[in-house]
């Protein structure tokens, strides 16, 4: 105890209460001497169109007569129990601030007071209930509210997005962050789904009961409260200064303000905080009709008892070294603004729990390399995003809405509809030629083409690009030592996406963790 073993399959139509049964089966042993069988992961076999299968890996305790079998059965394994303990009580009169309520501080916060500390969280935006609304009027008029928006505000970025959960990374945190996800009332299944995902309702009222929680547990949360400037003497942060009038002292600072927080690199900048340019991506979102996407995937198109199907697509031009990918992509979902600065547009995904809208939409994205920047300093790549999106904003017409494109006029191929999109706050047709570098749009149009040869059918009359996508990662990193610090000035910890170590929910979590467990180290 206890037992994995891998590769066991249904049909979408079988019960997974058979899986015991099944098990017992791969192992000729009587079902009875199987006990505490767990679902660690589940996953979707699409290869063999339109004969799906769902993968299972399963957990499971039993005798020594299981044991005898290791070697033998390669689909069998014996995995060391990992005892996870709770961390010593810390008792501490060092004040501790968390700046931004992204993923990076929640779960700094969450992992603080397992050592029985408490912090301040700083948000600029609103809480998550006030946030909503203030996104939604902003979808709806396209009034937008430069401190609490799709960007800024309780949950950070990810709130207004699909939630996803996956994660390339084998950090022993990673399960950790699931089962905190799931306690506080995200669906039990994001604990072993190959690609787990919440869904933007459901990650408000997750966000929510974890604020509740770490009131409860003795941390204040402030709302509404912008970092306007640092208290630095002998090279050690000693206070945070709030919307300019408000100083507050901390011994230690956890920064984490995701990649959008441009006046915070700013900020930086002028107290010469070391910081290091960072490449990252642009490009446009296209959006499918998701029944085509699931023939694409499945081989054919409703599939009532799969998931909405999803996809990712690369390719690369081995001259120039230029590629193209998709990313973000989400199923059943819709595109909505993302701006966080007056006059420019930001494109963004999102979707539901149940992933049911008629759409799929994903980004197309190339890489921009430092060369590419606007200029020298460690915010040229800063300034690149904000002259596109503003170039955006212009082509859009005006009132945040979004210039788009039929996917097949913008290929220049025979056959073009009308551009249909679920954007929001709206659209204006136009061509995508001059909203982005040109190397940007060429790189786009031959990836894309490729994605049409992997992807039959996805080359089609009835998709549509919408520009721009440009907060694919942060263009900034936050320079830090081993330990988390950064280098030039003594307890500030740069966090998650803002500070360039992060890329998406789960590893922004894992980061403030690490951040976590580092400042609770010092104060041991």
């Amino acid at each position: 105890m206890p037992f994995i073993y891998r590769n066991i399959s249904l049909t979408p139509d079988d019960s997974e209460e058979t899986l015991p049964a099944l098990l017992a089966a791969k192992l000729s042993v009587p079902q009875a001497s199987l006990h505490d069988i767990r679902i660690m992961r589940k996953g979707i076999d699409a290869r063999k169109k339109p004969h799906i299968k769902l993968v299972y890996t399963l957990s499971f305790s039993g005798d020594d007569e299981i044991r005898t079998l290791l070697g033998a059965d390669p689909a069998l394994e014996w995995q060391d129990e990992k005892l996870v303990t709770a961390p010593e009580p810390i008792k501490s009169s060092k004040r501790i601030v968390i700046i931004g309520s992204g993923p990076a501080g929640l779960f700094a916060a969450l992992r603080l007071a397992e050592y029985g500390l408490t912090a301040t969280i700083i948000e600029r935006g609103e809480p998550v209930e006030l946030r909503a609304l203030s996104v939604q009027r902003f979808w709806k008029d396209g009034i937008l509210d430069p401190e609490s928006n799709v960007q800024f505000g309780e949950g950070g970025a990810g709130t207004f997005s699909d939630g996803k959960l996956t994660c390339r990374s084998k950090d022993p945190l990673v399960p950790w962050v699931l089962e905190q996800f799931s306690t506080f009332g995200a669906q039990p299944e994001v604990r072993y789904l190959a690609k787990p995902h919440i869904g933007t309702d459901r990650l408000r009222t997750v966000t929510a009961a974890i604020r509740n929680h770490l009131l409860e547990m003795g941390f204040a949360i402030r709302f509404g409260c912008r970092m306007t400037g640092l208290g630095i003497k002998n090279s050690h942060i000693n206070s945070v200064t709030l919307n300019d009038i408000d100083e507050i002292p901390c011994d230690h600072l956890m920064l984490a303000t995701g990649h959008s927080a441009r006046d915070t690199y700013e900020l930086l900048e002028r107290l010469n905080v070391p910081l290091q340019r960072k490449p990252f991506a642009m490009g446009l979102r296209v959006e499918h009709p998701q029944d085509l996407i699931n023939r694409i995937q499945y081989g054919s198109g409703r599939q009532p008892k799969l998931p909405a199907a999803d996809y990712a697509a690369a390719w690369n031009n081995s001259t120039n070294g230029r590629s193209a990918y998709s990313f973000c992509m989400c199923p059943g979902g819709v595109v909505v603004g993302g701006a966080s600065e007056a006059g420019g547009v930001v494109t963004n995904g999102m979707s539901g729990q149940l992933r049911n809208s008629p759409y799929a939409n994903s980004a197309l994205v190339v890489n921009v390399r430092e060369e590419d920047f606007d200029g020298t300093g460690p915010l040229a790549g800063v300034r690149l995003q904000r002259r596109w999106e503003q170039r955006a904003y212009e082509l859009g017409g005006g009132g945040y809405r979004a210039p788009a494109q039929n996917l097949l006029d913008f290929l220049h191929l025979p056959g073009k509809g009308t551009a249909r999109t679920t954007y929001r706050p709206g659209v204006l047709e136009t061509e995508l030629d001059f909203v982005l570098p040109p190397f940007i749009i060429d790189t786009l149009r031959e990836g894309i083409t490729a994605f049409g040869r992997k992807l039959k059918g996805f080359v089609t009359a009835e998709a549509t690009l919408i520009g721009i996508e440009s907060r694919t990662s942060s263009p900034v990193r936050v320079l830090r030592d081993s330990d988390y610090e950064s280098v030039g000035v003594k307890g500030l910890y740069p966090a998650g996406e803002g500070a360039g170590y992060a890329g998406g929910i789960m590893s922004s979590a894992v980061d403030g963790i690490k951040i976590a467990d580092s400042i609770a180290g010092r104060l041991m």
